[in-house]
């Protein structure tokens, strides 16, 4: 049984080669006139709401920036990918707020949860916005980390916008020229990478010590 499915997986990756060979791929501007041209004036809201209901689901974010970038353009694209992904934060930020917390407040004493929670919730919006700017954090795995923890709305929802805006802006550039990925986006995308790391470590750190300085007795 697993050999038919692995030819069957071969077959199919062979197809679809095949027909990346042999079928005509229309041009980025082409799909983008359809688009247009097929949605009208709702193109802006259907891809809105696709993006912030998809993104509900453990489907990469990316994904949808690249997509809003190929049928919107960079100005619109990057509004309407950096609005849906606030509101899809916040929508899973409160469902594992009201809903999941619950279900885990048993484990919430645990060493290893306790200093995460007091890390993130400590550092402010600044720990949520490094986290951000990490591309191998999981959007979604992260929002509901958030919720369930005792991090605040506000700086949640600050951290997630200004932490989420440069890889958007990047990826959704990336999908309009629709171009194989520059080196100087994978740079970008390295010091992203790094700033996010930097910044995490400087807000638990700035934490540590504030705590440090309340335990230390007063002469």
């Amino acid at each position: 049984m697993p050999r038919v499915r692995i030819l069957v997986a071969i077959g199919l990756l062979a197809a679809l080669v095949a027909a990346a060979f042999v079928l005509p791929v229309p041009k980025p501007e082409e799909v983008r006139a359809w688009a247009l041209g097929a949605a009208g004036d709702a193109a802006v809201l259907l891809m809105f709401a696709t993006y912030v209901f998809a993104t509900l689901i453990p489907i990469p974010r990316t994904v949808f920036s690249l997509a809003s970038g190929l049928l919107l353009g960079p100005v619109v694209g990057v509004l309407v990918a950096i609005t849906a992904t606030a509101v899809s934060g916040l929508m899973s930020f409160a469902l594992a707020r009201w809903v999941l917390r619950g279900m885990v407040r048993r484990h919430m004493d645990r060493p290893k949860v306790k200093t995460l929670n007091e890390r993130l919730s400590g550092g402010g919006w600044m720990a949520v916005a490094s986290l951000r700017l990490i591309p191998v954090a999981p959007f979604l795995p992260v929002n509901y980390t958030c919720g369930i923890l005792h991090v605040r709305t506000w700086p949640y929802l600050i951290g997630t916008v200004l932490g989420s805006l440069p890889g958007t802006i990047v990826a959704v550039v990336v999908g309009d020229t629709l171009t194989n990925m520059p080196p100087t986006v994978v740079v970008l995308m390295a010091i992203l990478a790094i700033a996010g790391l930097a910044g995490l470590w400087f807000a638990t750190r700035s934490r540590e010590n504030s705590v440090d300085q309340l335990d230390q007795p007063v002469e």
